[in-house]
C-alpha cells in the first residue's frame, strides 16, 4: 500500500511512518548534495541564516542534468547519501525533517533522525528518468555557482519512495540483512 505524504511533513505523519512503508510524496522538496551541505553547516556554525527554512522540509540529495526543451528537470537520480552524513545532524537540528537518497546512513545520523523526529527515505537508483517525471517544476534557489549542485526548490507530485530509517530507530538494511541469515 502506498501512502500519500504532502509536506511540509508534520510530526503526525513522520510518527506513523515504518522502515520499508512505499510513500508517495506531494509537494516542496528541496536538492541538495556534499557541496551545498558543507556551506549550509558553514552558515549555522557562523550562525547565520540559511538560504531556505528547513522546518517540516525534505532534502532530496541529487544533481538533476540539465532540462530538455519543455521539461523542467533532467534526470534527477538520488546520490549517495553517506556523502552528508557528516552534515546532516546539524541541519536536522533545525527542523528538517526528512532526506532522500540512496544507502545506510551511520550511527549519528540514525541517532539524529530519533531525537529530532524526522525520517530518511530511499528513492530508486537508476529510475532518474522516472523520477524525473514527478517534477513539475524546479527552480534554482541558492549557489548557482555550484551547478547541478545547487539547491533546487521541486515542487513534486507523486514522487515515489521508501522509509529506509524510522523516527522510532528503525532500519530497512539492518532489518533486511537480520531476515536473511
Amino acid at each position: 500500500m502506498m501512502i500519500k505524504l504532502t509536506t511540509p511533513l508534520r510530526d503526525e505523519d513522520i510518527k506513523k511512518l515504518k522502515s520499508g512503508d512505499a510513500v508517495s510524496i506531494t509537494g516542496v522538496i528541496y536538492t541538495a548534495r556534499d557541496a551545498a551541505h558543507a556551506r549550509l553547516v558553514k552558515l549555522l556554525e557562523e550562525g547565520k541564516e540559511l538560504p531556505f527554512d528547513v522546518k517540516g522540509q525534505i532534502i532530496y540529495y541529487a544533481g538533476p542534468t540539465p532540462a530538455k526543451p519543455g521539461q523542467p528537470i533532467g534526470s534527477c537520480g538520488p546520490t549517495t547519501s553517506y556523502r552528508m552524513d557528516s552534515y546532516s545532524p546539524a541541519i536536522l537540528d533545525q527542523g528538517l525533517k526528512g532526506m532522500i537518497g540512496k544507502g545506510a546512513r551511520d550511527q549519528k545520523v540514525k541517532d539524529s533522525i530519533v531525537k529530532n523526529g524526522a525520517i530518511y527515505f530511499a528513492a530508486v537508483g537508476g529510475a532518474a528518468a522516472l523520477i524525473a517525471k514527478s517534477v513539475k517544476s524546479s527552480e534554482i534557489i541558492a549557489y548557482e555557482d555550484l551547478g547541478a549542485e545547487a539547491i533546487r526548490r521541486l515542487e513534486v507530485v507523486d514522487f515515489p519512495a521508501i522509509v529506509i530509517n524510522d523516527c522510532e530507530g528503525n532500519d530497512l538494511y539492518e532489518i533486511a540483512r537480520n531476515s536473511s541469515k
